[in-house]
């Protein structure tokens, strides 16, 4: 229904993966060859951490319902800045409205989340799974869609605190109010979360047949065995970037995630692990 790219690593000019790669986010938002639909013109969210920033300080947002392709604030905000931490989103509406507050990524705090995926018949649970939202959340959540509802839901289930378990916790929640609504497979994407420190990248589907997510490969190692590329001399060795789909052709540049895993990158370290596996 959407797709996303979050990168972690050395201050980097977002356009560099947004525009100026191969398959970059913006190709991927006219022809999505991995995507559920082809075309992704519903709007666009970027959300980036100042590579000067305090800890702890809040992301900033920069929101359109222009398609990505078509918007030339896109090029020049993101060629303008450095972040070494950020992310990025093209949509493809599947039912609430083409308006800004429906544009991922969204903000709580230092916190930022997107979702590419969706709750199956989303309609019928809004009211219950809104309820469960903690009641000092509820005036933060702007706009209509699931993926806001399902963020505020792992806020409220301990995000902050845990981001795995929270996530895991606000997922499981909503396969419990699905499934006493009769409605099987409930939960289907993959979800970035970052606190501007740390990347969570998840994939995830009540029935294991979760959208495509991949990371990039070792780049000590892609130096290596590609010396003569000039493209990739433009990264540091700590740049990792998790992505809806590869962003370039290169051969062993890019790793597939798991389903039921969860990515981590934080400075120090880059690691996956089991996600609410069966």
């Amino acid at each position: 229904m959407c797709r996303w790219l979050a990168y972690a690593g050395e201050p980097l000019q977002p356009s560099t993966l947004i525009l100026e790669t191969k398959h970059s986010l913006v190709a991927q938002s006219l022809n999505s060859p991995l995507g559920f639909e082809t075309v992704n013109g519903d709007g666009f969210g970027v959300g980036w951490y100042g590579k000067d920033a305090a800890p702890g300080a809040p992301p900033a947002l920069f929101h359109s319902i222009e398609p990505a392709w078509h918007d030339e604030n896109l090029r020049e905000l993101t060629q303008a800045i450095e972040s070494p931490l950020f992310l990025a989103h093209v949509r493809a509406a599947a039912g609430p409205p083409i308006q800004q507050t429906n544009c991922h990524p969204f903000r709580y705090g230092h916190w930022l989340f997107m979702h590419n995926g969706g709750l199956a018949h989303f309609s019928r649970l809004r009211r219950d799974l809104m309820l469960a939202v903690d009641p000092e959340l509820f005036p933060h959540i702007r706009g209509t869609t699931d993926s806001e509802v399902l963020f505020h839901l792992a806020l409220t289930f301990g995000l902050q605190e845990d981001p795995v378990r929270g996530l895991g916790r606000a997922i499981r929640r909503v396969e419990e109010v699905a499934d006493s609504h009769g409605i099987r497979d409930s939960v289907q994407g993959t979800f970035a979360v970052s606190d501007g420190a740390t990347l969570w990248a998840f994939r995830y589907s009540t029935a294991g047949r979760s959208r495509t997510l991949f990371h990039s490969a070792d780049m000590s190692t892609l130096h290596e065995t590609y010396p003569h590329n000039d493209r990739l001399r433009r990264f540091g060795a700590k740049a990792r970037v998790v992505v809806s789909e590869p962003l370039s052709d290169l051969p062993g540049a890019f790793v597939e995630v798991g389903e039921s895993t969860v990515t981590i990158l934080d400075a120090d370290d880059f690691r996956t692990g089991p996600f609410l596996a069966a």
